[in-house]
Order: C-alpha cells, then sequence, then structure tokens
C-alpha cells in the first residue's frame, strides 16, 4: 500500500530545494481552499530562473495547492490567483489548463510539472516585457538581411566570359550556315570579321578582307575532319586571348 504521505512531505522537501524563496508555507485561511491540510503558494514570474527577478515587472502569479489524503493517486486542491497584472478571464483559462494537466499526470508528484507550464502559459501570454520586444526585433532584422551570392565579378572574369559568350554564338551562326559554305570554309581559312558576319548562310565578300587587315585567320581545321564545337570554341579563345596579349 502506498505511504502517500511521505511522498507528499518527500515533494515538498524537493520543490523547497528547487524553488527556494519562489515556495511558501502559507495559513489554510489566506489560501481559499476548503481545506485544513498545510497550503503552499508558488510565486511564478515569465522570467528565466537564472535571471533576477526586477523589481518592476508587470504581472506575476501564485500557484497554491494542498496535498489531499491519497495525493498523488488523487487531484489537489488547487487555485491560481493573480499577484500582479492579470486579468481574471486569463486566471480562469490557466486554471482550467493546470486542471486538465492534473488529470495526465495523476500517479505521481505533479506540482512542479503544474508550475512550470504556469511559467510558459505566462511567457506565452505575456512575454517577459521590453526585453522580449528588442530580442524579437533584431531576430526580425536578422531575417531581412540578404546575404550575397555567387561570385564578386572583376574586370578579368568579365572579360573572359565576354569572350566566350561571342565565341558560342558563333559557333551557334556557324551551325546555321548551309553545308555548301562550311565545305568551303574548310578548304580555305576565313577573317575573324567574316566570322562574325556570317547571317543566314551568307558569308561576307572578299573584298571586305581589305578593311580588317588587323584581323587574324581562324582555321578551322584539317580538310578530312568533322569540326568539333569544343575544339572550336577553344581554339577562338586561345586567338583571342593571343592578338589581345600582342595589343597590349
Amino acid at each position: 500500500m502506498a505511504d502517500h504521505e511521505a511522498e507528499q512531505e518527500m515533494e515538498v522537501e524537493a520543490l523547497q530545494a528547487i524553488l527556494m524563496d519562489d515556495i511558501e508555507e502559507i495559513a489554510s485561511g489566506e489560501s481559499g481552499l476548503a481545506t485544513s491540510a498545510r497550503c503552499f503558494q508558488i510565486r511564478v514570474s515569465p522570467m528565466d530562473d537564472d535571471q533576477d527577478e526586477p523589481t518592476d515587472i508587470p504581472v506575476r502569479l501564485a500557484v497554491i495547492f494542498a496535498h489531499t489524503a491519497k495525493y498523488p493517486d488523487e487531484p489537489p486542491l488547487l487555485k491560481v490567483r493573480s499577484l500582479q497584472g492579470i486579468n481574471d478571464a486569463d486566471i480562469r483559462q490557466l486554471q482550467q489548463k493546470l486542471e486538465e494537466e492534473v488529470q495526465e499526470n495523476l500517479g505521481m508528484a505533479m506540482m512542479y510539472t503544474l508550475a512550470t507550464s504556469a511559467k510558459e502559459w505566462l511567457r506565452e501570454k505575456y512575454g517577459q516585457g521590453d526585453g522580449d520586444v528588442h530580442e524579437e526585433e533584431e531576430d526580425v532584422e536578422k531575417e531581412q538581411v540578404v546575404e550575397p551570392h555567387g561570385e564578386v565579378v572583376t574586370v578579368d572574369s568579365f572579360v573572359a566570359w565576354r569572350d566566350r559568350y561571342e565565341a558560342e554564338i558563333a559557333l551557334e551562326r556557324a551551325k546555321l550556315m548551309p553545308e555548301s559554305v562550311l565545305m568551303a570554309s574548310k578548304e580555305k581559312k576565313i577573317s575573324g570579321r567574316q566570322w562574325f558576319e556570317m547571317k543566314g548562310g551568307k558569308v561576307v565578300e572578299e573584298e571586305d578582307e581589305e578593311d580588317v587587315e588587323d584581323d587574324e585567320d581562324i582555321d578551322f581545321g584539317d580538310d578530312d575532319e568533322d569540326l568539333d564545337e569544343e575544339d572550336m570554341l577553344a581554339h577562338y579563345l586561345t586567338e583571342k586571348s593571343d592578338k589581345t596579349a600582342i595589343r597590349s
């Protein structure tokens, strides 16, 4: 047979060791509970347990309880009271919440669990004052900070990208040339300007080469081999890089 009285005494000693000044024994007449048993009051605030509680904290409440004969196998006598800043409707709401939790915890010492639940409810309902507001604002500001993505563009990286882009455009144009023009280009070298002025399968007349004397020829490769896009692209970039180096 369970020794309920011993269990109750051990719970009180544990609560006093954990809560220290936040728990005190009060007279039954002050408790508001209809009992002649020992009554205790646990003071609850929204502050963290490791924080010094300021004197100007806006809300506080008390969880008042008394053990019944067969507690914890039966519910304790329980009452929630506002000590500061909590309206009656919220007190009733918390009272109902704790009574529901009592039923879930029957068979075990539950007063510390109920006091912790009351603290969490108080924090959610009323927060911790201005400190919480500032922390929430800081969190919002952090969420709004947009981190940059990608690589930083430099002059060299832009030039390299531009050269490759121009070469890829040239290759795309080459794909549009009729096969007869492509075969002819394999039999002779054409100028760089002619390469970029290929449109719709037409190539500029040979006399236009006089206007681009400084353009270097682009060799498409051996006569008996098909053009490879990657080889053409690499060849073009190499030619363009060499020309840029000579001019500089």
